[in-house]
This record gives structure tokens, sequence and C-alpha cells, in this order.
């Protein structure tokens, strides 16, 4: 039974997640609140971190890694094959009828109201990674303001976002920003 909510909540995640990996993430989060013993939220944050710095989407990946821990490699071959299913069965519904469709106006308007969703789906995504990467998940209280921020971790975002800005630094490959503060998040335990 445990093994069909998985699947069952992962094909909803693909079913609605439409504009890839980052806009996963909101589902991704509800199932760590509802399903503990699936992921945590600081599971979550930390697959978050290795998705971004491996190949692969961040909603394969933690479907994959929820299946096993859940389990084992039947769970991770369901839990991932739910995920990608609905993707699978709608890319293939859209390839077949936008040819004919693609100049009609009530298809245009349907992809023009698609955009801004998925913009604010992403958003809701980027603002899911803040919280989990910048913020104390103790919560916010104005005695305490600052404690509610994760200082280490928005001074290596900053020195990060600033480098990135610069033509020489810009050039350089994003791995070794990844690398260079991984090492740093190792040497400084953050």
């Amino acid at each position: 039974m445990t093994l069909l909510l998985l699947c069952w909540n992962f094909f909803k995640t693909g079913l609605f997640a439409v504009g890839g990996g980052l806009a996963t993430l909101p589902f991704l989060t509800e199932m760590a609140t509802n399903h503990p013993e699936w992921f945590t939220k600081a599971q979550l944050a930390d697959m978050i971190a290795v998705a971004e710095s491996t190949p692969g989407p961040i909603g394969v990946n933690m479907a994959t890694y929820a299946g096993y821990f859940t389990a084992g490699v039947p769970g991770a071959i369901l839990a991932t094959c739910s995920l990608v299913l609905p993707s699978l069965i709608i890319v293939t519904i859209i390839a077949r009828m936008l040819d004919r469709y693609m100049n009609n106006k009530y298809v245009k308007w349907v992809f023009g109201g698609l955009r801004p969703a998925v913009t604010g789906l992403i958003a809701a995504a980027g603002w899911s990674v803040f919280k989990l990467s910048l913020l104390n998940p103790d919560g916010f209280s104005w005695a305490h303001f600052w404690q509610a921020f994760n200082l280490p971790a928005i001074g290596l975002f900053a020195v990060v976002l600033f480098l990135t800005q610069f033509k020489k630094t810009k050039k350089l490959h994003p791995i070794l920003f990844i690398a260079v503060c991984a090492a740093i998040g190792v040497v400084f335990k953050m």
C-alpha cells in the first residue's frame, strides 16, 4: 500500500509540475511534510544540492531516491516511472495535435496562460530552495531576528552571485563554483 501511495504521489507530481525539475519542488516539499518516512525536508535540501550538481532533473532524482529508500530497487523504478509517465502521455498527445492546431487562437491563448503559470511555479520552487538553503529551520521571531538566517550560507550565496557577474569569473564553469562551495561546506561544517 505504501508503494502504491508513493507512486500515486509521484504521478501527481509529474502530472502537475509543468515547467521542469524546479517546478516539482513545491510538490516534493509537500510530500516531505506529509510523508517524512519517505524523505525529510533536510533530505530534500540535500537532494536539491546533489541534483543541481549532477545530471538529471530534480524530480527524477528525488523519485528514484524516495522509491529506493521506501521499497528498494522496485520502488526506485516504480516511483521514477510514475513521475515520468504523465509527461510521456501529455507530450505524445500534444505532439500529435500541435501540428494540426498550432495556429488556432485558443491554442495560442492556452500557451499564453501557461507561460506565467510556469513562471510562478518556478518562482515558488526558487522560494522553497531559498528557505531551505538560507534560512534556519527553527523559524522567525523578532526577538532573535538574526538567528532566523543562516549567515554563512547567505555569505557564500552572495560571494557566488557577486563572482558570476564579472567577465573574468563569469566564464568559469559552474561545476567549479559548486566544487569550491562544497569544499567550503566541508571545511566550515556548514
